[in-house]
């Protein structure tokens, strides 16, 4: 029988990264994701791994650099300003083609802020967030299983892709205890031979984002865009009561599991609500959504922001006539299920109920 445990989400998440093969974490203290160094402190050395408290974000990210170049899996977490000062970090990993998992558990902003949960840093995840054209899979757990399952998730797709893969979570996820099934887990093996490994006995290799021959980053761009262009096989979504609704709600997150008792209560009242929930953020579920805007032409994007995740729902679902409303939280505060479902009760007589 599988154990179940009660467990904080942050330590859910670095239980995860131990069982997927994480053995080196390089990280610095911030305020709402500090059980996560905590707990890898105290048990990566238990499995012979490598904890490190470097002296900034800066070196935090360049250290993960360095530790995942050898083909070790490798891990580094913040919270909104810790990940800003990671982003040119992960530029660098992105453009050499380099696999890593970064965390964020994202607190108020913008500037210090708060630690109160928050949804604003939905930009800075899914388009890159540092200099230069690329990209980083991003995966949205929801419950404190799904930050213990994605983060094993996470490293098999950067490993798989040679890319940096960020988990974004908030304070919420972070800081709530739930019950938690531990799975059976072996690391998938992928091709290493890109990896610095010492080139004794073979030809030295060279993992680079300066391109500087003419044509040449050219053509490494449109690899990279051709790569971004593959993770479409790797969407991953939640579906509720879509099949006959009047309405779909668009969230993901902690907002998503919240607005599942908006759900059950309008359905109890022969309200017709369904739910999509994107787990990846990026690669966004543009088809999916495309598909059932075919047959639903009301759409409401919620955020715990003041509009972010709504511009990818509107290049969605808009070319097929459907109507996208929007209702946002900006940090400070978290929603409760009856707050919001009032304010959907408002999007359901304006749309439905005049239609």
């Amino acid at each position: 029988m599988a154990k179940i445990m009660f467990v904080r989400g942050n330590e859910a998440i670095a239980m995860g990264a131990i069982e997927a093969g994480c053995r080196y974490y390089f990280g610095y203290p911030i305020t709402p994701q500090n059980e996560i160094p905590e707990y890898m402190s105290a048990h990566l050395p238990e499995v012979g791994g490598v904890f490190i408290q470097a002296e900034s974000e800066v070196a935090s990210i360049n250290m993960l650099l360095g530790a995942s170049c050898t083909g070790a899996r490798a891990m580094t977490s913040s919270s909104s300003p810790g990940i800003s000062l990671k982003q040119e970090g992960i530029s660098y990993l992105a453009g050499s083609e380099i696999p890593a998992v970064i965390v964020n558990m994202c607190r108020s902003g913008p500037g210090l802020g708060g630690i109160a949960p928050s949804q604003g840093d939905y930009f800075q995840s899914t388009r890159g967030g540092g200099h230069g054209d690329y990209r980083t899979i991003v995966l949205a757990p929801h419950s404190v299983q799904e930050n213990y399952t994605l983060t094993m998730k996470a490293f098999d797709l950067a490993d798989k892709y040679r890319n940096p893969v960020v988990i974004l979570g908030d304070s919420l996820l972070g800081q709530m205890k739930e019950p938690l099934k531990k799975i059976k887990y072996k690391p998938k093996v992928f091709d290493k031979s890109w990896c610095l490994d010492g080139a004794k006995g073979r030809k030295p290799r060279l993992l680079k984002s300066l391109y500087l021959s003419d044509g040449e980053l050219t053509v490494h761009n449109w690899n990279l865009y051709r790569k971004y262009r593959s993770l479409n096989k790797e969407i991953m979504f939640e579906e509720l009561n879509v099949e006959d609704a009047d309405l779909i709600l668009v969230a993901f997150g902690s907002v998503a599991r919240i607005l599942k008792s908006c759900i059950y209560t309008a359905r109890e009242k022969g309200i017709k609500l369904g739910l999509f929930r994107p787990i990846t953020l990026y690669p966004f579920p543009t088809r999916q959504l495309e598909k059932l805007s075919q047959q639903v032409k009301n759409f409401m994007a919620i955020e715990l922001n003041t509009g972010q995740m709504i511009e990818d729902l509107r290049l969605a679902v808009e070319k097929h006539g459907a109507v996208v409303d929007f209702y946002g939280r900006p940090p400070g505060s978290i929603p409760s299920p009856d707050e919001l479902y009032r304010e959907v009760i408002k999007i359901v007589k304006k749309r439905i109920k005049s239609s």
